[in-house]
C-alpha cells in the first residue's frame, strides 16, 4: 500500500473556519509588517520616544512637582559641569 492510502485524512473545515484562519493570518502579517516598519523608521521612533518622555514629565509634574524641579536642576548642573570640564580641557590643549 502506498503511504497516501494509509495517511489519515485531514480534518474537514468549513468555509467560515477557513475564512477566519485567513483573516487571522492577514492580521498577524499586518502586525509583523507594522513592527518591522516601526523598527526601521528612526524618525517615527524618535517621535514616539519624545511623546513617551513628554507623558512621563507631565505625569511627574502632576504627581510630584518638587521631584521634577529637582530633576531639572540636577540635569542643568550636570550639563554645566560637563561644559566647564570641556572648556578647561580645550583650554589646556592649547
Amino acid at each position: 500500500m502506498s503511504e497516501a492510502a494509509t495517511a489519515p485524512e485531514p480534518p474537514r473545515r468549513s468555509q467560515a473556519e477557513l475564512q477566519a484562519d485567513i483573516e487571522k493570518t492577514r492580521a498577524d502579517l499586518k502586525a509583523t509588517l507594522d513592527a518591522i516598519e516601526f523598527k526601521l523608521n528612526l524618525p517615527k521612533q524618535a517621535r514616539h520616544a519624545a511623546h513617551r518622555l513628554k507623558t512621563r514629565v507631565n505625569t511627574l509634574r502632576a504627581e510630584n512637582p518638587g521631584a521634577l524641579v529637582a530633576g531639572v536642576a540636577g540635569a542643568a548642573a550636570l550639563v554645566a559641569g560637563v561644559a566647564v570640564l570641556g572648556f578647561r580641557f580645550a583650554a589646556s590643549r592649547k
